[in-house]
């Protein structure tokens, strides 16, 4: 009696199971490098600002420059790291020629966003995590708005993971991932409210930071912690389904025509 074959959606589920696994194995495995180091920098980011201007800014009324710092930090760690996971992986197997072995497996371009995005935001949230855990000890916090809080680490992980692994398709070396990451990643992140309200910006620089799609994802966030921020949390979430689904929609697609991965 010949056995039913498996559903469609099972073979989805365990293929993209079994490649989730070994992208986390992959990161956490090094776990010094890709968590412990990341955290270490945003506290190092948090002793030097929130001495530097703690007495002196106050970006919301009642709150200390440090906690205000706190929350921008960790969504800032969250949005690097889930970046950093999916493109240093899809490229590191593109140089190295291992990728050939994913190609050969009758996995579905869903499998592999599944896999590869997910594994990005346990990165994310790991470091993320670990970041809160340290800085909290320096600035006060309470929960306000707590399902903002996940709703803004769920979306901002995924549309990062997502964004990595699109540039993880399309570079075809190390320079090139470090390009984006540096020139594209680093500048909008760093330029998304992390360290400064942008209501206490020039007005030219209000209008370009409310171009930042990063923005949105930090002051939603935030807006968790404190029950304020600098625009309406409804409006970031807009903003943020709206790139999320842009992005995911584009990765998608390269992956199902197999974009400069299938000569």
């Amino acid at each position: 009696m010949t056995p039913l074959a498996a559903p469609p959606a099972m073979h989805l589920l365990s293929g993209a199971r079994t490649l989730f696994y070994k992208e986390v194995l992959r990161f956490w495995k090094v776990s010094f490098q890709t968590v412990a180091a990341p955290v270490l920098t945003a506290v190092l980011y948090l002793l030097i600002f929130g001495h530097a201007l703690g007495d002196k800014v106050q970006p919301f009324e009642g709150i200390g420059y440090t906690s205000f710092l706190v929350p921008g930090l960790v969504m800032m760690s969250v949005l690097q790291n889930a970046f950093a996971n999916s493109s240093s992986s899809l490229i590191q197997s593109k140089i190295s020629g291992n990728l050939v072995f994913l190609l050969v497996t009758p996995l579905s371009h869903w499998a592999w966003f599944v896999a590869y995005v997910g594994a990005s935001v346990v990165r994310g949230v790991a470091v993320g995590a670990g970041v809160l855990a340290v800085t909290i000890w320096f600035a006060p916090l309470h929960l306000a708005q707590p399902v903002w809080i996940g709703v803004f680490t769920l979306l901002g992980a995924v549309l990062m993971g997502a964004l990595g692994l699109i540039a993880g398709l399309w570079a075809e070396k190390f320079d090139q991932i470090a390009t984006f990451q540096n020139f594209v990643i680093m500048p909008m992140t760093f330029l998304s409210g992390v360290f400064y309200s942008v209501t206490s910006l020039p007005t030219p620089w209000q209008v370009a930071s409310h171009l930042n799609p990063f923005f949105y994802v930090v002051d939603g966030f935030r807006f968790g912690f404190f029950g304020v921020s600098d625009v309406s949390p409804w409006v970031s979430l807009g903003v943020v389904a709206a790139g999320l689904l842009a992005v995911c929609g584009l990765c998608l697609r390269l992956l199902r025509i197999g974009y400069k991965i299938r000569y």
